[in-house]
């Protein structure tokens, strides 16, 4: 089972969560969750883990696993963390100057998502594509800071769900509109790298909080299905 089929089974589980097809204090059982997907045991059995550790679903008993009930404000909230402390982050890189290997992984994210958007729309499996470069993005970025504080910060802060940068859940009857917004992201990784590489820490702080809001309008794309899959929190 290699790596791009298991990914697709996490972004499928994912959606079906967004999209309320599995609700709130839902108990999973792999058997029928196997059947109902077409999938094997073995490759779900990795996506629960994943979806667990993104805080989408909660640990119950040895091997079982239940959709997770949590508040929109909640998931706001921790976007608005992120911003903070990926803004911290990147303003020290900046003023510590960017290496050249650093400079070369980032610039490799940036053609990454000038190919995905070029295209002026998303083909099946670009959105993972897509998730998977932003994700990356966004780790260079803390790792370079070598800030084991802002780092654990983080670790913890995406257990709330869909915070982590390495997560885009797509809402399919607001596609269009959410690959604009993913486009407009993208720009904003351009100004990104471009304020990194000049060493304006004040302007790549700003840039980082304000990148955050493009996750809070996607997620707004959403709120109906937010709201359902907060349950009654």
């Amino acid at each position: 089972m290699n790596e791009t089929t298991q990914q697709a089974i996490v972004q499928t589980l994912r959606e079906k969560i967004l999209a309320g097809e599995l609700s709130p204090g839902q108990r999973l059982v792999e058997a029928q969750l196997a059947q109902w997907l077409g999938v094997s045991r073995t490759p779900l059995r990795y996506a629960l883990s994943v979806l667990s550790s993104e805080g989408l679903l909660d640990r119950s008993g040895s091997r079982g696993y239940v959709v997770r009930r949590f508040s929109v404000r909640d998931v706001l909230d921790a976007i608005d963390v992120r911003g903070v402390l990926e803004g911290l982050a990147a303003r020290s890189v900046a003023e510590n100057g960017v290496s050249a290997t650093l400079a070369a992984a980032l610039d490799d994210c940036l053609r990454e998502g000038d190919d995905l958007f070029g295209q002026r729309h998303l083909k099946p499996g670009d959105d993972l594509r897509y998730a998977q470069m932003n994700g990356r993005f966004h780790a260079l970025i803390v790792d370079a800071a070598q800030n084991m504080a802002v780092a654990a910060a983080l670790r913890l802060n995406d257990k709330i769900p869909f915070v982590s940068p390495f997560t885009i859940a797509f809402d399919e009857t607001a596609r269009e509109r959410q690959f604009m917004m993913l486009m407009y992201a993208h720009r904003q990784h351009h100004a990104i790298v471009d304020a990194l590489k000049k060493g304006e820490g004040a302007r790549v702080d700003a840039l980082m909080k304000e990148h955050t809001h493009i996750s809070k309008e996607s997620l707004n794309l959403s709120l109906p299905s937010l709201h359902l899959i907060a349950g009654a929190a």
